[in-house]
């Protein structure tokens, strides 16, 4: 006699409820594994617990990749029935879709901080890690290369500022070459006034020479009896 049928229906003891969701749950992510691994197929399972808390399993690293094709394929599905739907009924699934990407985004968010790691599996894991290590390279090749850029800008700073160093040197050395030229060149401008007094100075010493030496020749050809005491 074969077995009957079990009818499904909600388990009324809490522990035993509990007990159940954990075999099952075990059991449908290996199942999930197995046709992901065999079939090579594409699946994404997700169930929340009756607290809330999350578990999920990904044939690929990401699952970001499958859901945002979930979501195209159903946009598409969608947009098939849109004139017989009516635009409240539109806005929901609408809303409804929204809400559900907002919490994948924020669980990310809280597994990239660290945070709510207790649902994940292995697999789960190491891809976050990955994920976080290609983050990590990337954002240190970001600041090296915005280091590299700034001592660039930095040495050519440096260089412009050298270069008019230079400039105002090379303007400071003309000035004073000029300046010493020109006190070189004001005393040979007074010579020919040194040399004109020189000159004047030897005709008159020779004019009163020549008439002392006349008064004396003519005192000496006077007889002696014409020289008289002014008294007398």
């Amino acid at each position: 006699m074969g077995r009957g049928r079990v009818q499904l229906k909600r388990i009324e003891n809490k522990i035993n409820r509990q007990v159940t969701f954990s075999k099952r749950r075990s059991g449908l992510l290996k199942k999930a594994q197995e046709i992901s691994v065999l079939c090579d197929a594409e699946v994404a399972l997700i169930i929340f617990s009756t607290k809330g808390k999350l578990f999920e399993y990904s044939s690929d690293p990401c699952m970001e990749k499958i859901l945002e094709r979930y979501e195209r394929c159903s946009y598409m599905e969608r947009q098939l029935v849109t004139s017989e739907q009516s635009p409240n009924e539109n806005w929901v699934l609408e809303h409804a879709k929204l809400k559900a990407r907002m919490e994948v985004l924020q669980r990310n968010q809280r597994n990239f901080m660290g945070e709510d790691l207790d649902g994940l599996g292995l697999k789960e894991l190491q891809s976050l890690e990955q994920q976080l290590d290609s983050a990590l390279k990337q954002i240190r090749s970001r600041k090296n290369q915005v280091m590299y850029e700034s001592i660039s800008e930095l040495q050519k700073k440096d260089k412009a500022l050298q270069e008019h160093n230079n400039m105002l040197t090379k303007k400071i050395k003309e000035k004073e070459k000029e300046l010493q030229n020109s006190v070189e060149v004001t005393p040979i401008e007074t010579q020919p006034l040194e040399s004109m007094n020189t000159t004047g100075s030897g005709s008159l010493q020779a004019n009163c020479n020549e008439e002392t030496a006349a008064q004396t020749r003519g005192g000496a050809i006077l007889p002696s009896w014409m020289i008289r005491p002014i008294n007398e």
